[in-house]
């Protein structure tokens, strides 16, 4: 009886090893889609800057003709910018996507223990 005891004692503190395992890759991937999200605001808010300074020489280029094909660089940035927000907003949404952390297989392990013990036990009574 004693051996048994020592048993789903240590199997308790396997499933609860697992159990924190589980959580911190999820914690991870909440961390690291925060992080993509935080970067891809950031290009998105240079990309605004940058698309109203092109509008700007653009415009000054149609109405006045002064500054010449300048404004097409700030066109280009503008793109490049885009590119990258959208590039992190996907990576930020596939990593947020995993939902909150739950330990899932930890949660099923302790379903299947609790089945095999209570079959062990009926099967011995």
């Amino acid at each position: 009886m004693t051996q048994v005891s020592e048993r789903m004692s240590l199997l308790v503190r396997e499933e609860i090893e697992l159990a924190k395992a589980e959580m911190m890759v999820k914690a991870r991937s909440i961390a690291r889609g925060t992080a993509a999200v935080a970067a891809g605001a950031v290009f998105g808010v240079f990309m605004l800057v940058v698309a109203l300074e092109t509008l700007a020489w653009g415009l000054d280029a149609i109405i006045g003709n002064v500054a010449g094909d300048i404004w097409i660089g700030f066109a280009i940035t503008t793109g490049v910018l885009f590119v990258l927000a959208t590039g992190a907003f996907l990576f930020a949404w596939r990593k947020l996507r995993v939902g909150a952390p739950t330990p899932k297989m930890a949660m099923d392990e302790a379903k299947k223990i609790r089945e095999t013990v209570a079959t062990k036990t009926e099967g011995s009574g």
